[in-house]
């Protein structure tokens, strides 16, 4: 009834480059969030602050990147800016797609953490003479990261899942490369098992140094 015969030395053999690719992953999807957090925090200001085409425009890219499938992102990078001359690398559109997506999310984290803070606290360092910028350098923002910081987190181990979408557009991550070399070994279930635990070894180390930094950042 069950006769699959399991074969893990092919497996073995490509460990090194799975881990390698597995570094790949964790590469696009820093870069994704570290360009995410800015773009998302530009966003957000944008729909409190501002009013006419840059509103529109911020609404817009959150509405999209929150409300469409993912793989529909990745595509639209890959394929439909192709029909306009536009064409990207495999790393490039991942990182596009990523980005694109991630600081969708991350803008409404960021609005609901800037409601989050009191009005009272930009009256008063408004007050001792600080500019709008350096009130919110200093006082609005730091405030704005600790409330989101684990929402960042979570968004962080988002990336890197979805990083595996990649393959779809030819990007050699850890999923595209799991599946170049099942395809050539037809050793599906093992390769594919490695994976999995490469992923979950990926995610834990993540959430281990999120714990780290909110023990160092949040001790007061």
């Amino acid at each position: 009834m069950f006769d699959y015969n399991f074969h893990w030395r092919p497996v073995l053999k490509s460990l090194p480059d799975l881990i390698e690719a597995g570094m790949v992953t964790l590469q696009v999807a820093v870069l994704a969030m570290a360009c995410g957090i800015v773009i998302g925090l530009g966003l957000a200001l944008i729909r409190l602050h501002m009013r006419g085409p840059l509103r529109w425009f911020a609404s817009a890219w959150v509405e999209l990147a929150r409300n469409t499938p993912a793989l529909f992102q990745l595509f639209f990078f890959g394929f439909g800016l192709g029909a306009f001359g536009w064409h990207l690398s495999p790393y490039t559109i991942v990182l596009s797609g990523l980005t694109f997506n991630c600081a969708g999310y991350l803008a409404e984290n960021f609005r609901g953490g800037f409601q989050a803070v009191p009005d009272t606290q930009i009256r008063a360092a408004r007050s001792l003479g600080m500019t709008a910028v350096q009130t919110y350098l200093r006082i609005v923002i730091p405030q704005v990261l600790r409330i989101v910081y684990h929402p960042i987190t979570n968004q962080m181990v988002w990336a890197v899942l979805m990083s595996s979408l990649g393959m779809m557009v030819g990007f050699r991550e850890l999923s595209g490369e799991t599946q170049f070399f099942a395809s050539r070994s037809f050793r599906i279930f093992e390769y594919f098992a490695v994976t999995a635990v490469i992923y979950y070894a990926i995610v834990k180390i993540i959430l281990g140094a999120s714990r780290l930094m909110a023990l160092r950042l949040f001790r007061y």
